[in-house]
């Protein structure tokens, strides 16, 4: 063991003169503790809600969506299939139509998108694991079926047992003259209710999923879709396929993968993890303020130890490393509690639960905070603190020289 170490070493678990010293230094390591676990506790918790949101958001959102790059429809002619289909990983692809209308159900009216899918929609989906009552069932014996989100079931008043009312589509007319009566102005379509799906309140209070052919009628359009939906069969390749899509579709259309899809979601809870980190850094930053004040009184302690050094040939760069290596082991001790207690708890809530959600409300998809620990948020708050160590070690060691020489001339007088 180097000669700095193994007296920073001594110093550090050897009993001080002024008890004082040894309070303030098990605060300073119990500050990098608590802080260190802290930081490790917050950010887990956040990838917990952060990686929940992201698998609501991909069952309803698809892997790639192809979209017109000007106008609000393009003719499914325009958009090469088959050519698309022969992209190796690519398993699906559906049409959509997408369009605001008039939900009626009895005396309830509503405005909801309706979202007309083909057949193939209910192959890939993962709604169908969503459903809070019913089945996604889009077809029976011929007949359309609607499947509306949860928020637009509650405002219509949505009862699926009773086979007795219809939910009404009202839609803009395309052509014709609309006449006098308001109502002429408007196509009229009845569609069954065959389920209601709950992913994310804001899906949950806009969509209801309907049948392409049926969106098509009650739109009065022939050819027209509103966007392709491609499901893959592993979405480690999902970047390589929308280049592969961007190249074959060209400028015509805008490829977007599921994070450019909800772009500003993921903007926003990356900088939410952000701010969060900062926040708790600079909470650390003040707890080991500490070491600062530790430090300094372990150096006025020591100054009869410093003058037998130098009496001995040591450099002042030997005895500033040996207490800079006293503030840093406060530092790494602190830190690596911090991180074992950190893991500790968030092992805990992982495999028990023990921090309840409040979930009187009975809306709430889980009833335990959820926590994903990843390597990276360990590395990253270990770095952290030991910048931040080393800065507050660094601080009282700096003038160590100017201060043995005030100590000096304070014992002369």
């Amino acid at each position: 063991m180097k000669l700095p170490i193994f007296i920073a070493w001594r110093y550090l678990k050897s009993k001080k003169s002024h008890n004082v010293i040894n309070i303030i230094s098990g605060v300073s390591v119990a500050g990098v503790t608590v802080g260190t676990m802290a930081l490790i506790v917050v950010l887990s918790v956040f990838n917990g809600f952060e990686s929940l949101v992201v698998s609501l958001f991909n069952t309803f959102d698809p892997h790639i969506k192809v979209y017109p790059a000007s106008g609000k429809t393009f003719a499914d002619t325009t958009y090469p299939f088959e050519k698309a289909a022969m992209i190796t990983g690519v398993s699906a692809q559906t049409a959509v139509i997408e369009e605001k209308v008039l939900l009626r159900y009895g005396t309830n009216q509503y405005l909801a998108t309706i979202k007309g899918v083909d057949s193939s929609f209910e192959k890939w989906s993962g709604l169908g694991q969503m459903m809070s009552a019913g089945s996604l069932m889009l077809d029976f014996k011929g007949k359309p079926l609607a499947i509306p989100g949860q928020g637009v079931a509650y405002y219509l008043g949505l009862d699926l047992d009773d086979y007795s009312k219809d939910i009404e589509v009202y839609a803009p007319r395309r052509s014709g003259n609309p006449g006098a009566n308001p109502s002429q102005a408007f196509n009229r379509l009845d569609i069954k209710p065959a389920g209601v799906f709950s992913v994310q309140q804001d899906f949950d209070s806009r969509y209801m999923i309907v049948p392409l052919s049926f969106a098509r009628e009650a739109l009065e359009y022939t050819h027209e879709i509103s966007a392709i939906e491609i499901a893959l069969s592993n979405e480690k390749d999902m970047l390589s396929i929308q280049k592969q899509l961007k190249a074959l579709l060209g400028s015509d259309f805008l490829v977007k993968n599921r994070f450019e899809q909800q772009e500003m979601l993921y903007k926003i809870m990356r900088s939410e993890k952000w701010a969060i980190f900062i926040i708790l850094g600079f909470i650390l930053l003040i707890a080991t303020f500490n070491v600062i004040g530790s430090l300094s009184m372990l150096i006025i302690e020591k100054q009869k130890d410093i003058a037998v050094l130098k009496s001995m040939g040591a450099a002042d760069g030997l005895i500033k490393k040996i207490f800079l290596g006293s503030g840093l082991m406060v530092s790494l001790g602190g830190a690596l509690a911090g991180l074992l207690l950190g893991g500790a708890i968030c092992f805990l809530q992982q495999e028990f639960g023990l921090v309840k959600i409040n979930t009187e409300g009975g809306s709430f998809l889980i009833d335990a905070y959820p926590v994903e620990m990843q390597a990276f948020d360990f590395l990253l708050v270990f770095i952290t603190v030991m910048i931040i160590g080393i800065i507050a070690a660094w601080l009282p060691v700096r003038n160590i020289g100017r201060v043995g020489s005030l100590i000096s001339s304070l014992h002369r007088r």
